[in-house]
């Protein structure tokens, strides 16, 4: 089933990777989110089973999106992985056409969440490199603050908050 599932990824364009275990991922793959991607599991694998690959992933902070394909129907197991996080829970047999569109979605999830996720880290890189007093300043200025009331409510001229504002402008 994997090689069969392998090869008509490949057909639609898809870099696959198959692994024989959870625990094989694990020790390969788990903490590298810096790739577009989506993991195709099934409810039943050797080793691990699916939801407790699951139960780990998200445990160690991967936001890998997760498919299940799987026969099992079991309306407990669905919904477990599916509170859980997972993208999509696709009963056995199915269609390509299904299949590929729950991966494009899952794809899709995931590159807006790196994209978020990037764009948050370089916010907090930028707020990192501000003064206490900037801070403050920034903190009050997002909240709609003009400079008069700003420095009414910190203490020091409204001069000297415009020099702040202008500062955090520049480094944020």
């Amino acid at each position: 089933f994997q090689t069969a599932i392998g090869r008509r990824l490949q057909l639609a364009g898809y870099e696959v990777q198959i692994y024989s275990s959870a625990e094989q991922f694990l020790d390969q793959e788990a903490n590298d989110d810096s790739r577009s991607g989506c993991l195709l599991l099934d409810v039943r694998i050797p080793g691990l089973s699916g939801p407790e690959l699951q139960g780990r992933l998200h445990e160690a902070g991967s936001t890998l999106p997760i498919v299940f394909v799987s026969a099992c129907n079991d309306i407990n197991t669905v919904v477990q992985t599916v509170k859980a996080g997972a993208e999509d829970f696709l009963i056995k047999p199915v269609t390509s056409g299904v299949l590929l569109a729950a991966i494009e979605r899952a794809i899709a999830r995931h590159d807006v969440s790196r994209k978020l996720r990037s764009e948050l880290n370089l916010m907090r890189t930028h707020v990192a490199t501000l003064t206490p007093r900037e801070r403050q300043v920034f903190g009050l200025v997002v909240r709609g603050r003009i400079n008069k009331q700003i420095a009414f409510e910190l203490g020091p001229t409204e001069r000297t908050i415009k020099a702040h504002r202008h500062r955090v402008m520049e480094k944020m």
